[in-house]
C-alpha cells in the first residue's frame, strides 16, 4: 500500500483526497519508481479542485511532475537504484501521476536525474522550470539575443514566469516582470528582474499596434495579456506563448505579423519530443543558478497539497510547490 492523492468522480460528485492505494492498482508502464518529492503545478491545482476540465480518466492521481529512484524496470536503460525525472507525458491527465509515493510509467517518459540536482530541486523545478527553459530557446531560435532589448515576462511571480526571469537574467538579459501582485517587486528583483510593471497595463484591450517596446516575451497569461504583447513586441521580434492562466482567448488582429514581422511561437512542454526534452534538462542542469531554485521553491507535505491547491488558484501562491513524498 501507498499514500496518494486519488480524484474520482460518481455521479457529478467530484473529489480529491488522501488516500490509501493498493500497489497493485497502478497503471500499465515498464518502470516502477519510488517517488521522493513531486510538484504541484496551475494544472495539478485545477484537476484537484476540479475547476478546469484536467483529469480525463478516473479515478486519477494528479501530479504532472515526479522524482525519485527506480525499484522495478523491463526497459533496458534504466535498472533500480537510477534516479529519475517525469513531468508532462499526460501524467495527472490520461496516466496516474506524481501525487503519491509509487508510481509506473513508461521507460521513454523517462529523463535521468542530472547529476547537478537533487530530486526536491528537480521538482522544484518541475514543468515550470523545464517550460520556461523551452520558452527561452524558442527565443533563441528566432534570434532573440541578450543585447537585443527588454524581454518581457507575463505572470512574473508564478512558476513559469519565475524560472523565466531567472534564466533569462543568468543569461545576460535585460528583464520586464509584468505582475498583479506589487507586494512581490523585491521578491522578482531578486531573482532578477530590472523592472517591474502592473499586470493591469497589459489586461485591458489595447491598439491593434502599440508602441514598439519588447525584442522578446514569454507569457503563460494568455488573452488580451498576450494579444497587447505581441501588439508591444518590436519588429522582428518573438513571442513565445506557454500558457493560459488568464484566458485560452486571443483577440488579436494580424497587424504585428504582417506589419512587424513578429513571431508567435507556441511551446508545449507536455508531449514535447524526448530529444528536446533531455536538452532543455541539460541546459537548466549548467545555466540554472541554483540560489534562484532556493528562492523560488517553497516545499510542502502530500497531506498539504489539497488545500493548497485552492490557494494556488487564488493567486496566493508564490513561484513553485515542491510536494515531499519521501520520509513524510
Amino acid at each position: 500500500m501507498f499514500r496518494a492523492i486519488l480524484v474520482t468522480k460518481d455521479d457529478d460528485m467530484y473529489q480529491a483526497r488522501l488516500s490509501e492505494v493498493d500497489e497493485r492498482a497502478l497503471p500499465e508502464g515498464d518502470v516502477t519508481v519510488a517517488v521522493d518529492y513531486s510538484s504541484l503545478n496551475y494544472k495539478d491545482a485545477l484537476a484537484i479542485t476540479g475547476r478546469g476540465p484536467v483529469v480525463r480518466r478516473f479515478p486519477m492521481v494528479p501530479g504532472i511532475d515526479l522524482a525519485g529512484e527506480v525499484t522495478h524496470s523491463l526497459a533496458p536503460g534504466f535498472a533500480p537504484g537510477d534516479k529519475v525525472l517525469v513531468n508532462g507525458c499526460g501524467l495527472g491527465e490520461v496516466h496516474w501521476g506524481g501525487l503519491a509515493e509509487r508510481a509506473r510509467v513508461k521507460s521513454e517518459w523517462l529523463v535521468p536525474l542530472p547529476a547537478r540536482f537533487s530530486t526536491r530541486q528537480a521538482m522544484s523545478i518541475g514543468t515550470a522550470g523545464f517550460t520556461a527553459m523551452l520558452c527561452v530557446m524558442a527565443l533563441e531560435r528566432h534570434g532573440v539575443k541578450p543585447d537585443g532589448g527588454e524581454i518581457l515576462v507575463t505572470g512574473a511571480s508564478g512558476g513559469v514566469g519565475s524560472f523565466a526571469i531567472s534564466l533569462l537574467a543568468a543569461s545576460g538579459y535585460t528583464v520586464v516582470a509584468s505582475t498583479g501582485r506589487p507586494e512581490e517587486a523585491d521578491y522578482l528583483e531578486r531573482i532578477g528582474a530590472k523592472r517591474i510593471i502592473p499586470r493591469a497595463e497589459l489586461a485591458a484591450p489595447g491598439r491593434p499596434l502599440g508602441k514598439e517596446l519588447w525584442a522578446g516575451v514569454i507569457d503563460s497569461v494568455g488573452g488580451t495579456t498576450l494579444a497587447n504583447a505581441c501588439a508591444q513586441t518590436r519588429y522582428g521580434g518573438t513571442v513565445a506563448a506557454c500558457g493560459l492562466a488568464g484566458s485560452m482567448d486571443l483577440p488579436a488582429t494580424v497587424a504585428p505579423f504582417i506589419l512587424r514581422g513578429i513571431t508567435l511561437a507556441g511551446v508545449d512542454s507536455v508531449y514535447c519530443p524526448a530529444p528536446l526534452r533531455s536538452a532543455a534538462w541539460q541546459r537548466l542542469a549548467t545555466e540554472l543558478p541554483l540560489t534562484g531554485i532556493d528562492a523560488i521553491a517553497t516545499e510542502i507535505r502530500l497531506d498539504e497539497a489539497i488545500a493548497m491547491a485552492a490557494d494556488l488558484l487564488d493567486g496566493k501562491v508564490r513561484g513553485r510547490v515542491a510536494v515531499r513524498l519521501a520520509g513524510g
